[in-house]
């Protein structure tokens, strides 16, 4: 696992990655950063199959047993903090899997970077069939072009799903995050947004008062 944790942080959150990229990808990194600046502390840890050197995704039992071991590590790193729990793709769609077939311990909501609602080209919800299972505060962050969520599925979903769900919609985006370069914005710009909608969801969540970190350590936990 890899321990980003600022002075005075509020909140940690367990962040898993996406289906091709590991913990260490510049997104992940970047969005470390951004969160730490906000007083969010991240554990970011890798599924079994990419500490193995394998391309291919493990079966969602090993995964979801993988994230409910980080976030039993986290506890036990980070006890002192309020725990959420979400990823990137892939990440955050087996957190929440895991979440649905028993409850993750001392977690408090859980977040989702592009939620895969299905194959791009293949409209369809049965990947989000287990979020009504998911007693906690759900965030979506979701590009508005985003080939593995067509908004027209997911934004009916979200709905359904109450208060538990919170719907946040990147205009241009797409499933990386990223926006046409005719749009105006950076990527630093895209990512400054989700760091802030996240920080500020945490805080509602938490009801907590919004306080700056003056420093930032890192290190790798083993």
């Amino acid at each position: 696992m890899l321990l980003l944790r600022p002075e005075g942080a509020r909140c940690a959150l367990v962040l898993a990655h996406g289906a091709g990229a590991g913990m260490r990808h510049p997104f992940l990194e970047g969005m470390s950063r951004r969160l730490a600046a906000g007083g969010v502390a991240t554990l970011r840890y890798e599924f079994p199959y990419l500490e193995q050197g394998r391309r291919r995704p493990d079966p969602p039992s090993v995964l979801t047993a993988a994230v409910r071991s980080a976030v039993s590590d986290a506890h036990g790193i980070a006890g002192d903090l309020p725990i959420f729990a979400g990823g990137k793709s892939l990440g955050g769609r087996m957190t929440s899997t895991a979440a649905a077939e028993s409850p993750l311990p001392h977690v408090e909501g859980m977040l989702f970077l592009g939620f895969p609602l299905h194959p791009p080209g293949k409209p369809g919800t049965v990947r989000a069939e287990h979020l009504p299972k998911v007693g906690l505060p759900m965030l979506f962050l979701q590009g508005s072009r985003d080939a593995f969520a067509d908004l027209k599925h997911l934004g009916p979903i979200c709905r359904a799903l109450g208060d538990r769900s919170t719907l946040h919609v990147v205009d241009g985006a797409d499933h990386g995050f990223r926006v046409p370069r005719a749009s105006g914005r950076t990527e630093g710009q895209v990512m400054d947004e989700l760091a802030g909608v996240i920080i500020r969801w945490t805080d509602r969540v938490l009801a907590l008062d919004h306080s700056t970190p003056s420093t930032i350590s890192e290190g790798r936990v083993h």
